[in-house]
């Protein structure tokens, strides 16, 4: 919800949107000057993933689930316990919701990858990037490369030459 689906849906239908007005001209639509803000799309999008962050979790608490913050581990407690922080927690049912981090390498591993940035840092970017490339070739590089690109990035997909079939 927070740098996956949603905001990326989000900046696919913005691209889409500017695909249209491209394409206006050829349906006998008129739109001079018209002109793409990426800080505005950013700040709408960014608000609604907060709205529905709070829809989330009210609907959570709704159904008097509660949520406990901190990295968890179950326990060898003959009940289902988990441990969070130092504290164990006893229920019926645990779930515990892992996420996700991306793994940056290091410059040693590959040089100048430092001055990349994962698909998250795409959702923190407060500027479309005159230059953009892109490494990968799964679906999240390809649509951000997209995206990119037709709101007015010049952008490069780089793909590992030795895995192309």
């Amino acid at each position: 919800v927070n740098v996956g689906c949603v905001p990326k849906k989000v900046m696919w239908n913005t691209a889409v949107h500017a695909e249209f007005i491209h394409d206006h001209a050829d349906y006998g639509f008129e739109t001079p000057g018209v002109k793409f803000n990426w800080r505005t799309i950013k700040e709408k999008r960014d608000a609604y993933v907060r709205r529905l962050n709070d829809i989330y979790e009210n609907n959570v608490k709704k159904a008097h689930i509660d949520i406990i913050r901190g990295y968890g581990k179950f326990t060898a407690d003959p009940e289902p316990t988990i441990e969070v922080d130092g504290k164990k927690y006893t229920a019926p049912h645990i779930l515990i919701a892992t996420g996700g981090r991306p793994v940056v390498p290091s410059d040693s591993e590959i040089p100048g990858a430092s001055l990349g940035m994962t698909s998250d840092g795409f959702f923190e970017l407060e500027e479309l990037p005159r230059r953009s490339v892109i490494v990968g070739a799964g679906y999240i590089a390809v649509e951000i490369a997209g995206i990119l690109s037709t709101l007015g990035s010049k952008s490069s997909l780089l793909i590992r030459h030795d895995k192309v079939l």
